[in-house]
């Protein structure tokens, strides 16, 4: 899921962070092997988690492991994945990229400089590069430039210090999972749970890599049509920022897609390679809607399509973006819910301290009202007690 960058400040440990947490870890080990109050709140919208009934039968609202659960661990490790099952989230997110030997592995970006410590390795110092990918240069270390094997020596490091300085004790203890194990995680913990283990999978920079001969929609569809996921209610989502990927999946498997939105004055990489006008202003128009739920099931706007804000970073007057998506029956999963100060509207900051806790169960319930399906965080233990009270309310 693409971001803006965050700061590069230290979080303090305030008060106000520990309490939100505090109480989020306890009221989510109730949940934490099934998400028990979530799923039994859900008979407000009529459904619940269950095998075999497609997305429809998950709780609403959603509650999505972004990257796993990063707010905790460094993002898309195994220990991320791990620990946002346990804490209960109905759905886990991946993104994927390839190795130069078509192997797909789960990296928010094919550049591992700030996720990894191939820095670190003098034997790839000489893989060091710069490139330009969807019209922005880039210098670093590229997972297309490495074989499975040798991302395979490399271990995960938090992407934000920062901000999540925490997450560093987890530095070098996970190394970088494949797809595939991804899949056979979610199978062997499906087995034990007895209920499927839901994941929502992007493709990333899908134009950039099969214009290097490493298109990833092929690969993605191979894969989970051996793990039985490519059908109409397999337990995942397949989402990507440029339509034309969702739609050549669309003709490859028959599981549930998702279109995600950037800023409205964007235009998706594949149009700009095309030569296509549209913005993402003019795809959440009702046209540009009806064009979408041709071929996808859902929409994953920024949450500011939704609510934007100002300059000051306030929130101003709800679009129609909800009411119209849900016009053509498409599901809404907006990102990104985080619990630190620096990334909530500025209508929920608390206190002076960027990387403290602000009011985050103010803004969820703010979110949940407008009527949105299910929503992306980083904190999944937050989001699920923030679901809960908006079902019981």
């Amino acid at each position: 899921m693409t971001q803006g960058r965050a700061n590069g400040q230290q979080r303090s440990s305030g008060p106000g962070r520990r309490a939100v947490l505090a109480t989020a870890m306890l009221g989510a080990g109730g949940a934490a092997l099934g998400a028990a109050p979530a799923a039994a709140a859900a008979g407000r919208h009529g459904r619940g988690r269950g095998n075999g009934r497609g997305y429809r039968a998950l709780p609403v609202p959603t509650v999505i492991a972004h990257r796993g659960a990063c707010g905790y661990r460094p993002e898309h490790t195994l220990g991320a994945y791990q620990l946002a099952l346990d804490m209960g989230a109905h759905v886990i997110e991946q993104d994927v990229v390839p190795t130069k030997d078509g192997h797909l592995v789960c990296r928010h970006e094919n550049d591992i400089t700030g996720t990894t410590d191939v820095a670190d390795h003098p034997e790839f110092a000489d893989r060091r590069t710069t490139k330009s990918i969807d019209g922005s240069s880039h210098t670093g270390w590229f997972t297309e430039d490495f074989t499975l094997a040798e991302l395979k020596t490399l271990r995960a490091e938090e992407r934000l210090p920062g901000n999540r300085q925490e997450n560093t004790l987890y530095d070098g203890r996970w190394e970088i999972p494949t797809l595939e194990e991804v899949l056979q995680w979610a199978e062997r913990e499906g087995r034990g749970r007895g209920h499927e283990v839901w994941l929502h999978i992007e493709t990333k920079h899908p134009t950039y890599f099969r214009g290097i001969g490493l298109g990833l929609e092929e690969r993605l569809a191979k894969l989970l049509r051996t793990y039985g996921r490519h059908k109409r209610h397999s337990p995942n989502f397949l989402q990507s920022f440029e339509p034309s990927s969702i739609e050549r999946l669309s003709k490859l498997v028959d599981a549930p897609l998702v279109v995600l939105l950037w800023t409205a004055d964007s235009r998706p990489w594949d149009f700009e390679v095309a030569g296509d006008p549209r913005t993402v202003a003019d795809l959440v128009t009702p046209e540009g809607l009806r064009w979408i739920a041709s071929y996808a099931q859902g929409i994953g706007p920024t949450l500011d399509l939704i609510v934007p804000r100002d300059a000051e970073g306030r929130l101003t007057e709800e679009t129609t973006l909800v009411r119209d998506a849900h016009a053509q029956e498409l599901i809404l999963h907006p990102y990104t819910m985080r619990n630190e100060n620096t990334f909530l509207p500025a209508d929920f900051r608390r206190g002076s301290e960027a990387n403290d806790y602000g009011d985050v169960f103010g803004a969820y319930r703010l979110w949940f009202k407008t009527g949105i399906d299910g929503i992306f965080t980083d904190n999944p233990d937050t989001g699920l007690l923030a679901a809960a009270d908006f079902r019981q309310s």
